[in-house]
């Protein structure tokens, strides 16, 4: 087995005081009045040997894991995948590495993944809550650790946040049907308090009320299996004919169009809050309110860092634009 090289063996090697290499790893050269010479001798030696520090020895001397936990909803819907793949490679470009994890929106759960990530001393979290984790949050916060939220917000606590602006993406979208002739629209959501399904339901209401029309609402329970979903959307379209569906997220939309194929319904006018890969391939192509994905982890990262770096003492509640992107399933004449 190849021996593991230690600071002793470098400063062995160029002859200098285990003190001296460790000032310069730790980048304290300047402050100790180190030469640039020999800063840049002992950092090429260590390149050569290929010496690696003791990140747990590092942890417990700085205080610092440089470790940040991501807690989103689930890692699989290529909303939240794209964000944590933005996150950590700029996390990665300023020396930080990301945990993450999916809670699949359930409360118990998410406590449990949070209380994990303290356990291992994780140095900020960014999480996208879910519903009955307010205690769970404010004691990160009474701990004095970084928190920032997305996605959505807990209304009750006084925190960083980054959302898009999901009122006007859901009245855009709504709008945007109703200009396109259609009389029923109806809206397809969760049973949920959370702000980003409360917020996408006020956007709905308000273009209805616009164009003086009458709502329809179908609301989902989160944990039905999908044959029950499918079976559910089919009975509502069935009862209540809406000549359009604004669905408010994109899974609601993926069951709702297998649904319809499923039982052979005539498709009404469609759009989605939240693009998925998948509605581009789809025949029509879907409407879909974008949310700005980047922009979204550049805010998240760099609130969080500058938390982290001690540049950031007041609250940061970022509300981004969404893009409505008009495709073929929303097209009428």
């Amino acid at each position: 087995m190849k021996k593991k090289i230690l600071i002793s063996d470098i400063a062995k090697d160029l002859g200098i005081s285990v003190t001296t290499v460790s000032f310069i790893l730790n980048g304290k050269a300047k402050e100790k009045r180190i030469s640039e010479g020999l800063t840049k001798r002992v950092l090429e030696h260590v390149k050569k040997v290929g010496y690696k520090p003791n990140e747990l020895a590092k942890s417990l001397r700085t205080g610092k894991t440089k470790i940040i936990g991501l807690v989103i909803e689930d890692i699989a819907n290529p909303f939240f995948a794209n964000i944590a793949r933005f996150i950590e490679a700029k996390a990665y470009s300023r020396g930080y590495r990301i945990i993450y994890c999916s809670t699949d929106n359930e409360t118990e759960k998410t406590v449990e993944l949070i209380q994990l990530f303290r356990d291992r001393h994780v140095d900020g979290y960014i999480i996208t809550p879910s519903e009955g984790i307010t205690d769970t949050v404010q004691s990160l916060l009474s701990s004095q650790l970084p928190v920032v939220l997305f996605d959505r917000y807990i209304p009750d606590l006084d925190t960083n946040y980054v959302v898009s602006d999901n009122v006007k993406g859901a009245y855009d979208a709504t709008a945007h049907l109703a200009q396109q002739g259609c009389k029923r629209i109806a809206l397809v959501t969760l049973y949920s308090s959370q702000t980003q399904m409360r917020d996408r339901m006020d956007g709905y209401m308000r273009a209805i009320d616009t164009y003086k029309l009458q709502p329809y609402v179908k609301k989902v329970n989160l944990g039905d299996d999908e044959q029950t979903a499918i079976n559910d959307f089919h009975s509502f379209l069935e009862d209540q004919h809406p000549d359009a569906v604004f669905f408010a997220t994109n899974y609601l939309a993926i069951t709702g169009l297998k649904a319809i194929k499923q039982h052979h319904m005539p498709m009404p006018a469609v759009a989605s809050y939240d693009d998925h890969t998948l509605f581009k391939l789809f025949s029509p192509t879907i409407t879909a309110v974008s949310q700005p994905i980047e922009a979204i982890a550049d805010e998240l990262i760099n609130i969080l860092l500058n938390q982290l770096d001690g540049k950031e003492k007041g609250l940061k509640q970022v509300v981004l634009p969404s893009e409505l992107v008009i495709r073929e399933s929303s097209m009428r004449g």
